[in-house]
């Protein structure tokens, strides 16, 4: 959608909704939503535009944690990470905790037993959700990101793993 499209939707949603956003916005569209609605916020890496309330929504329920394999998943989960906020959740982020590194997940693992869902997203091989899934009793939501090196396969390599993850409690 175009910049002026986005703000003509903004328009009608913000009069429906106490929060509106727009998702995948460049910093170049972001600018052009931003002087026709000033009210609007940037998320630059969640690439989140966003109109919010004036009064802040009631904290929801629930202790929800992101964690991300790598730094390149940052902008995939800060987009999770920020739409969750909007929602009114509050969020833990635990970034670059993937098994390559298996020691910065362990030492996190009282944050990751004091959640009560796991957004994990991971690209190359996509295995930090599964590790993550059978350490922990609640639901884990794994998302595969097309980013990373090797032979990730634009995300087909960690998607498959995901799906055939044999820890219970991934969707």
């Amino acid at each position: 959608k175009t910049a002026m499209r986005i703000v003509e939707i903004m328009k009608v949603m913000e009069a429906r909704h106490p929060v509106v956003m727009a998702t995948r916005v460049s910093a170049e569209e972001s600018a052009e939503i931003q002087a026709a609605l000033p009210q609007a916020t940037y998320f630059e890496m969640a690439r989140i535009c966003a109109i919010q309330p004036s009064v802040p929504l009631a904290i929801r329920p629930g202790k929800l944690s992101i964690l991300t394999a790598g730094t390149a998943d940052l902008p995939v989960a800060e987009e999770a990470a920020v739409t969750a906020e909007l929602c009114g959740f509050q969020v833990t982020r635990l970034w670059d905790v993937g098994v390559a590194g298996i020691h910065r997940l362990l030492s996190n693992r009282h944050v990751i037993d004091q959640s009560d869902v796991l957004i994990v997203a991971a690209g190359m091989e996509g295995a930090l959700p599964s590790v993550v899934a059978g350490l922990v009793d609640c639901p884990v939501v794994a998302v595969p990101t097309s980013v990373g090196y090797g032979a990730s396969f634009n995300g087909l390599a960690p998607l498959l793993t995901m799906l055939n993850s044999c820890a219970t409690g991934i969707g």
